[in-house]
């Protein structure tokens, strides 16, 4: 069973479309897409693990060029 999350996005001034269009190339992301309000890009993602989910967001989401800060909330099945 994969774990599924919502990374939440700011970036600097005038990336929320590039930061979309890169990220929604990584891998495991399912959906990118540049919102308005406290976030500009919102991404859906999976990964196997929880483990996998964060290393994928540290190691490749973080990694881009204009982003300033993520916000992971991972998906729970209650």
């Amino acid at each position: 069973m994969s774990v599924r999350a919502y990374v939440l996005i700011q970036t600097e001034v005038g990336k929320a479309a590039s930061v979309a269009s890169k990220v929604g190339e990584i891998p495991g992301v399912v959906l990118a897409e540049d919102v308005t309000g406290p976030y500009d890009v919102i991404v859906q993602a999976e990964a196997d693990s929880v483990d996998d989910l964060g290393k994928m967001v540290v190691s490749r989401v973080q990694l881009i060029e204009g982003i300033t800060r993520t916000l992971t909330c991972p998906v729970v099945r209650l």
